[in-house]
């Protein structure tokens, strides 16, 4: 008979795409840590994460970038409780297999004691799979079954969503950063190395870090926001999303002016940044004249400042606490 020692850690497995990692996600993983650790000793918790979305197979004219990168979810779905982010990269045969032969290969690998998921949950050929069908399947082959509630939020504005990958893109895509962050728990983050951009901000008073990055952008406008530099300096940040319509731009890009800061000490691009996106600031629009930019870019970095100094200096407590109801 196996001693206390000998015993295998229980582990618990969660499945899904978990693009942003939101509130709901969150609570998949607590809920599937207190599973694994409910017998005294740590458990361990996996999140079989799917690398990219199934529609990127499944239909060949998916183009929507994910909320967030596969290596940020990873880093997220950890702070959130994972032991281990296992990547499911979807197949054309992966995503034909029934429900059955789906969840047992998952089973056969990980054997856990429990798997946790939301109401919502869709599995095998064609999402026949639901959370009825997982309970059975899990009933006869040993394993528990763990159906989540979801997690409604109150808005700034009032109403009351459901925190899921829809409602933020939707929210990102109006410019409503705000209120994406407490669908997330957090602020949305863009990060990416800085590259050469065209330049011109230097030229006017204002030299901005350009962001190469993945993950969704927001709508095309100002932001205040917060960059977090390589070295773990955090500066207060005016963020442009969009095509620089003043200069004919065709192509949208994210770039930051960091107030206050003097620049990187050594080499000028290809250095880390981090931008938390706090708060809508104005729409981007074109301006007739150089100056009459620069007057504008100058309200907004006033703006930006304000913003951020009434929310708090801290980055640690400068996400809406969010308002979730039971």
């Amino acid at each position: 008979m196996p001693t206390a020692s000998t015993t295998p850690p229980s582990t618990v497995v969660t499945i899904g795409n978990f693009d942003g990692v939101h509130l709901g996600h969150q609570a998949l993983l607590r809920t599937a840590r207190a599973r694994a650790d409910a017998n005294g000793a740590k458990g361990s918790v996996i999140a079989a994460a799917f690398s990219s979305h199934p529609s990127t197979v499944l239909r060949d004219d998916h183009t929507t970038r994910p909320i967030t990168p596969f290596e940020e979810r990873a880093r997220l779905l950890k702070d959130a409780g994972a032991d281990e982010v296992v990547p499911i990269h979807p197949t054309r045969e992966l995503l034909a297999m029934s429900p059955e032969a789906f969840v047992d290969s998952f089973f056969e690998t990980h054997k856990p004691i429990a798997i946790v998921e939301g109401g919502d949950f869709r599995f095998g050929a064609n999402r026949e799979g639901d959370s009825s069908a997982l309970k059975k399947l899990g009933a006869s082959r040993g394993v528990e079954t763990i159906i989540v509630n979801e997690v409604d939020v109150g808005l700034t504005d009032q109403h009351i969503v459901r925190a899921s990958s829809t409602i933020t893109r939707w929210l990102l895509e109006q410019g409503r950063v705000s209120d994406a962050s407490i669908v997330l728990g957090r602020p949305h983050r863009l990060t990416g190395n800085i590259v050469q951009g065209d330049r011109r901000g230097r030229q006017i008073g204002f030299p901005t870090a350009n962001l190469d990055c993945q993950g969704l952008f927001p709508s095309d406008g100002i932001y205040a926001g917060l960059a977090t530099l390589d070295d773990g300096q955090v500066w207060p940040a005016a963020i442009s999303v969009g095509t620089k319509p003043t200069f004919n731009g065709t192509h949208r890009v994210v770039e930051a002016y960091l107030c206050g800061w003097d620049g990187p000490e050594g080499e000028e691009y290809g250095w880390g940044c981090s931008l938390d996106l706090i708060a809508w600031v104005r729409e981007q629009i074109r301006f007739s004249s150089i100056a009459s930019l620069v007057t504008q870019i100058e309200r907004d970095v006033d703006h930006v400042l304000r913003c951020l100094d009434t929310l708090s200096s801290s980055p640690s407590v400068i996400t809406p606490t969010p308002r979730v109801l039971t």
